[in-house]
């Protein structure tokens, strides 16, 4: 069985994510979150799209937005 897939938008008070650079960072930190298969961050769609472990996701989601804060403290990670 294929873990679950979700995309979350991510919010930022001013423009979103401010740059492709700080995308690709929290997309490499989520990446290095254990129990994480796929993760990407999408500057251009603001989306994160997370594929991870489903015995602990809620957990990893967590993590996720908590790796996004060190990147872009500003960063709003909206879970739907």
């Amino acid at each position: 069985p294929h873990p679950p897939k979700h995309s979350f938008p991510t919010r930022r008070s001013s423009d979103l994510l401010d740059c492709a650079n700080c995308a690709a960072k929290m997309e490499r930190a989520i990446q290095n979150i254990d129990g994480v298969t796929h993760a990407t961050v999408s500057f251009m769609t603001q989306k994160l799209t997370l594929e991870a472990d489903d015995a602990r996701f809620d957990q990893i989601v967590k993590e996720a937005v908590k790796a996004c804060k060190k990147v872009e403290p500003d960063c709003e990670i909206v879970v739907k």
